[in-house]
């Protein structure tokens, strides 16, 4: 380790930065937002100071750097570009023992600026000791996504308890064993949950036990997570947190190993995948597993494809947890027919084709077609069907019979949103036929409406994915390789 990561206080402190271009105003940004009394040294400030010079702690100095401006300061920062003056600032500030950063030159550098991931009072600073500051900013990114902003919030309400936490447990063996149950436990889910009064009555319950020295149960708690439809970025961020706090995950065919492999990797890993009118495992015996598992007292994470809610039975299963008195967290996650038509170039909805969109299951409890025709055959609708593939034929001969047009545009979206997505687009009258010699075995959306026919216009997964996969089109089949950039 070449530098030593250390966090400066500068709250009422001198710093200065020489330039005035975009480099400096990042340095008088980050030094503002901890406190700092800045004086910027230059003829000249660009755009990026019009909102920062109205900072009350930001001064002007219109003119070029003199080492007497380093009186009384704590950090010099360089960034005019101009390699001697730099070098001139840098020779200074050593001169006077203050610490300096030129932008860019390593060697002129008593300290790095790191990549700065932002909740406050927590923050996590990645350097890569200047060898590469774009990948310190990539794993920054990478952080963010991973690090819900309420985490700054769960600090502070952590911190509140702090002191009186410490007073009343004096083991310092107790008082780790009690943080680290407290932070990784319920207490934070209750937090980050949003249920601030659960977190407080039961951290304060966790002090008296801890204090007594006694053993709190571990409890139990189930996660009911939508994964969406296939594609690992579009799951949302708390379904990411609550991905690696789990003890055990139980998950269905719909979840891809890219979703999987996001899950904590020493979590027990249950498949309870189905398959149409093929069920490994029942709904009715998965439901009690979730509550079995979490009487165990273990993080239980019910992994779902799609959204839980939207075809998806995740109501059953809550409905068991709430029966046995088991903690829960329900997490949206987004719907097949929203993902695959979108990432198919096919909007659900369209001010020219369609105003009213209807989601609507061809399978029933017992895999029997169980359709409202009345609700589907509505005039500028879109109607998107899930787990339709099996009873395709069917599903096309009854809308012809109920008075749907021949010619009316449909689009079966194989394993949306992935990088295999195949679309195959048709009529009702000619989509049996065509699928005959298509290669598509699910999961698949159904979609039909004139929105369709805008697919050839919107589509943007050819060309953003950089993926293969086959474009079947009415009577003519055509498979092609994207070259994406």
């Amino acid at each position: 380790m070449d530098h030593l990561p250390v966090f400066l206080d500068l709250k009422g402190k001198k710093v200065i930065v020489t330039g005035g271009g975009t480099v400096a105003a990042r340095r008088v940004e980050r030094a503002l937002s901890v406190g700092a009394k800045v004086e910027v040294l230059a003829d000249e400030l660009g755009s990026e100071f019009v909102e920062l010079s109205k900072h009350k702690n930001f001064t002007h100095i219109a003119r070029s750097f003199i080492e007497s401006d380093l009186e009384d300061c704590a950090v010099a920062y360089g960034a005019q570009d101009n390699p001697d003056d730099d070098q001139g600032l840098a020779d200074a500030a050593r001169a006077k023992n203050v610490l300096v950063n030129v932008a860019d030159v390593l060697e002129n550098c008593d300290f790095i600026t790191p990549s700065i991931v932002d909740r406050d009072p927590l923050i996590l600073a990645i350097s890569t000791g200047g060898a590469s500051p774009i990948l310190g900013r990539t794993i920054r990114a990478r952080l963010e996504v991973m690090l819900p902003a309420t985490y700054g919030d769960l600090t502070r309400f952590l911190g509140s308890f702090r002191d009186g936490a410490m007073a009343k447990i004096k083991s310092g063996a107790a008082r780790l064993k009690f943080w680290e149950s407290v932070t990784t436990g319920p207490v934070a889910d209750l937090f980050l949950a949003g249920d601030v009064e659960g977190a407080t009555e039961q951290l304060k319950a966790e002090v008296e036990a801890a204090a007594a020295g006694l053993e709190r149960p571990k409890l139990g708690e189930v996660y009911l997570v939508g994964a969406g439809p296939g594609d690992p970025d579009l799951l949302t961020f708390r379904a990411l947190r609550l991905m690696q706090l789990c003890d055990v995950v139980v998950f269905d065919r719909l979840v891809g190993d890219g979703i999987m492999s996001l899950v904590r990797r020493d979590a027990e890993r249950i498949y309870v995948g189905k398959q149409p009118q093929q069920h490994i495992v029942p709904q009715e015996d998965i439901s009690q597993m979730l509550v079995d598992l979490a009487k165990q007292g273990k993080r239980v994470l019910r992994l779902k494809g799609g959204d839980p809610f939207i075809f998806g039975r995740g109501g059953e299963e809550i409905e068991a947890l709430a029966v046995e008195k088991i903690p829960f967290q329900v997490v949206p996650g987004i719907t097949a027919a929203s993902g695959c038509s979108t990432y198919a170039g096919i909007p659900l909805t369209h001010r020219d084709h369609a105003q009213a969109c209807v989601f609507t299951t061809a399978h029933g409890r017992d895999g029997v077609l169980d359709v409202d025709w009345d609700v589907l055959l509505r005039p500028n609708q879109t109607v998107a069907i899930y787990m339709g593939l099996s009873n395709l034929p069917h599903l096309c001969k009854g809308f012809i019979e109920r008075g749907a047009a021949k010619d009316l545009p449909v689009a079966v979206i194989d394993n949306g949103t992935r990088p295999n997505q195949q679309v195959v687009t048709a009529t009702l009258a000619t989509l049996c036929d065509v699928m005959k010699t298509a290669d598509i075995n699910g999961p698949a959306m159904i979609i039909v409406g004139t929105v369709v026919n805008l697919r050839e216009k919107l589509s943007w997964y050819k060309t953003s994915m950089g993926a293969m996969h086959a474009d079947y089109a009415t009577g003519d089949m055509k498979e092609w390789v994207s070259k994406g950039d």
